[in-house]
């Protein structure tokens, strides 16, 4: 095997695709498929159980088996149910149901999700309220559509509020689909670089999509070059996402900032990163919050011939905004303009390098998250 193949079998190696699910006719995802009817009773753990019969396993909506249901040894507020499946899937809604033929439902809940099964993040909804409505009665089926879909492997529900003249008693159901991505893992040592086509012309629109998790506080993400020695720069520094504008190499000026979002981003959780140019404006989208910036006149007619990931060092770029930072965590679903460059790197595409090091637990980390099959 030649080195160049050497290097791209590496990251081909922590390259992931997860898939869950159906496609519809019209080609756009069909997100609203029953995902816990199926699963197996080692899917199921909770905090205690009456009975065996009243275990976790039973959680299923409209099944009779066993006690009708999951109740817990107490009913307070410390008790929950937890749902594996099995692999990270789009969730998009929940629904609830009491324990058959009993006086046990629940009136409300919280939602935590998870990618480990350790690490908990809790759903709100858009409106910042963090409980769901449950049920009246044991039999009604209550859903509840997720404002926005969640991408996780755990559920965990924890109730709230139940009937006064009862217990806590539960059914439930999960709705989703699959979710397909492509996953690389980065240990601070490894990178890609992505050379654009000489071919290709300005246009007033680029952008650059990701999904990120670290338990590093500083790292460059992305370092995108273009002509004239004009750069972006975007970086964790203690936690946030640092913007930077650079030019003129030989100044060693460590370039301009152009704007900082978001606040404890090396929590190990997947988090959303945009970076789009639309005309004269760039647009930093984190998570579910976006910042507006103006294009600095340098890089009006400005666009990336190179694009590096996860490092800068090493490649004959410009001297990094954070010297002797490189990213060390996981990366997924990397596009420019939609193009999918984890996966030209899985192709073995001439356009993308894969600098890659022998063995690093963050590629391991990344491969459990994914929840290959």
């Amino acid at each position: 095997m030649s080195p160049r193949s050497q290097i791209l079998a590496g990251i081909i190696a922590v390259v992931a695709s997860a898939l869950l699910g159906s496609r519809g006719t019209d080609g756009e995802e069909v997100c609203d498929n029953p995902l816990v009817s199926n699963l197996p009773p080692s899917s199921f753990r909770s905090s205690s159980q009456l009975s065996t019969s009243h275990g976790p396993g039973f959680a299923k909506v409209n099944r009779r088996e066993g006690a009708g249901g999951w109740s817990p040894l107490w009913s307070d507020k410390y008790q929950w149910l937890e749902v594996d499946l099995q692999r990270r899937t789009q969730i998009t809604a929940v629904a609830t149901q009491g324990r058959y033929g009993s006086s046990d439902w629940l009136t409300s809940y919280l939602l935590m999700f998870s990618d480990t099964g350790h690490n908990w993040r809790q759903h709100r909804q858009e409106d910042s309220l963090g409980a769901f409505p449950g049920n009246s009665n044991a039999d009604s089926v209550v859903q509840y559509k997720l404002d926005q879909p969640v991408i996780a492997r755990y559920l965990r529900l924890i109730p709230l509020d139940w009937n006064p003249t009862g217990r806590i008693g539960l059914r439930l159901e999960i709705y989703g689909c699959r979710y397909t991505s492509e996953v690389a893992g980065f240990d601070g040592k490894s990178s890609l670089v992505y050379r654009l086509s000489a071919r290709m012309s300005w246009t007033a629109r680029e952008s650059i999509s990701l999904k990120f998790k670290t338990l590093r506080n500083s790292g460059t993400l992305l370092h995108a070059k273009g002509q004239r020695d004009q750069s972006l720069n975007l970086a964790l520094e203690r936690g946030k996402l640092l913007l930077h504008h650079q030019q003129d190499v030989s100044s060693g000026s460590g370039g301009k900032l152009l704007v900082s979002l978001g606040s404890l981003l090396d929590d190990q959780h997947w988090h959303h990163v945009k970076l789009e140019r639309l005309g004269s404006h760039l647009n930093l989208t984190v998570d579910k919050n976006t910042q507006q910036v103006l294009v600095p006149a340098e890089l009006s007619r400005w666009h990336i011939h190179t694009l590096s990931v996860a490092a800068v060092q090493s490649h004959g770029l410009q001297t990094p905004i954070l010297p002797n930072r490189n990213f060390h965590g996981c990366l997924e679903n990397l596009l420019y303009n939609e193009l999918n460059l984890i996966k030209l790197a899985k192709q073995r595409s001439p356009q993308v390098t894969a600098l890659v090091s022998q063995f690093n637990i963050s590629l391991i980390l990344c491969l459990h998250v994914a929840a290959l099959p």
